[in-house]
């Protein structure tokens, strides 16, 4: 429509200008419009030239040209001076009707996804190491059976997990998360965040998400031996878990922390790290799970975080004021690492309203050598150089120190255990095979 307004306005000034040049030439009688004409452009008649009359008749030619050229003149540059005022009024409006339109299609779009980013904020953190998809409810809702009672692997704060088969063989586990509350919801993009970026081989895997009104679900690689809890404590009281392999248990554990600690940035406080959170694959290989609580380093400065967390595993700075560092989590890998060796519980109730840690238990005679070999888990007593079992239980001691500054860091743990893990289970220690007799 702008344009056809100017074509038009362009086209009027033209035949203006014809006009003008005719009644300058021939005299008022031979336009049609001469006595508008006339009166309107005797304000531009030099020394107050009249053009209609007698006058105008006996006017000598050359002046008459002459007053013709002036008059076309001045009437050629009024025209040009309107075309550029329409073309500086077209561009300005057709810049902003671009733009609008730019921000009406954007606004559109934003619309469009609003609804989807608003309930998968963590789907705009993608890093350069991986991402997260989202999934249809429908399909693991077909995967999981309808999410029947004998696919639960196991129950957590906020829902269960279930094992889920797809069409195509594939396993995986699925946490179903009721995320009405606010907390919930939080933890819920929290954790989905968090795993988008991790990639590490003792961190378990994401493999999507998805929702269905306020049930969120997270989808991971499915680890066939459950949690290092069902491995201890459930009916099977650690019968599949040797010296060994709990050593690489625990070895795999300390890598996953120094990976948060060490290699991410920020660093990452796991804050809720325990047996149940540990994950064993077919081979026994172990990876930390559960980030719905963890925290950047950053992010502890504010001061503002709730006490979050599991009995038995809180470090007593963080449960009795509220400071949390990377040493909580070196405080909670402690406690797990007292579990291998004891096989106990971290809390134990010694009667209906009293409880016992096992590190207010284990403390006085895990120093007492004499004591020490009596107290480990009765599955693999007796069947682990006596040397490695204290210095595992040096290494619980100082982990489980109430000073944080007198606990090591992660790192130097990792590197206490190495020597004591088998080569062929990712140390170096170099295991000698019985002779035959």
């Amino acid at each position: 429509m702008k344009k056809k307004l100017v074509l038009h306005l362009l086209l009027f000034l033209v035949c203006t200008f014809e006009n003008i040049v005719v009644l300058a030439v021939q005299g008022p009688a031979s336009s049609p419009i001469s006595t508008p004409i006339s009166a309107s452009m005797a304000a531009f008649s030099p020394a107050g030239i009249q053009l209609g009359g007698e006058e105008h008749k006996k006017m000598d030619p050359t002046k008459k040209m002459l007053l013709a050229l002036i008059l076309a003149g001045s009437s050629l540059g009024a025209i040009i001076s309107s075309l550029f005022c329409l073309w500086i009024y077209y561009r300005k409006n057709s810049s902003k009707s671009s733009k609008n339109g730019a921000k009406s299609s954007d606004g559109e779009k934003g619309n469009g996804l609003a609804p989807y980013l608003g309930k998968f904020k963590s789907m705009r953190t993608v890093s350069k190491e991986g991402y997260a998809s989202f999934m249809d409810y429908k399909i693991l809702e077909k995967a999981t059976n309808k999410f029947h009672h004998g696919n639960i692997l196991g129950e957590g704060g906020f829902g269960c997990v279930y094992k889920a088969q797809f069409n195509d063989g594939s396993y995986a586990a699925v946490k179903k998360l009721d995320c009405a509350s606010q907390d919930a919801e939080k933890e819920y993009e929290n954790e989905v965040g968090l795993l988008c970026r991790f990639k590490h081989s003792n961190i378990i895997s994401l493999l999507g998400y998805s929702s269905d009104n306020d049930t969120r679900f997270i989808v991971y690689e499915l680890m066939e031996n459950g949690s290092l809890e069902t491995q201890l404590h459930g009916p099977s009281h650690g019968s599949s878990l040797t010296w060994h392999r709990r050593m690489k248990i625990a070895l795999d554990t300390a890598r996953g922390l120094e990976y948060l600690h060490e290699h991410c940035n920020p660093p990452v406080i796991h804050r809720d790290l325990k047996s149940s959170n540990i994950l064993l694959d077919l081979d026994f290989n172990a990876k930390l799970s559960d980030f719905g609580l963890a925290v950047t380093d950053a992010a502890t400065n504010k001061n503002n975080l709730k006490l979050s967390g599991t009995l038995g595993y809180l470090a007593p700075e963080y449960l009795l004021d509220g400071k949390l560092t990377d040493k909580s989590d070196v405080y909670a890998f402690g406690v797990v690492l007292l579990e291998l060796l004891l096989g106990r519980k971290p809390v134990e109730k010694l009667a209906p309203a009293q409880c016992q840690s096992i590190v207010t238990w284990a403390m006085p005679q895990l120093t007492d050598r004499s004591k020490l070999p009596n107290i480990v888990d009765p599955v693999i007593r007796n069947t682990m150089d006596l040397k490695h079992l204290y210095q595992v239980a040096a290494v619980a001691v100082l982990c489980v120190q109430p000073e944080p500054s007198y606990r090591p860091l992660i790192t130097d743990v990792l590197h206490s255990l190495i020597p004591l893990v088998p080569m062929e289970l990712g140390g170096t220690l170099r295991v000698t095979q019985p002779t035959a007799p």
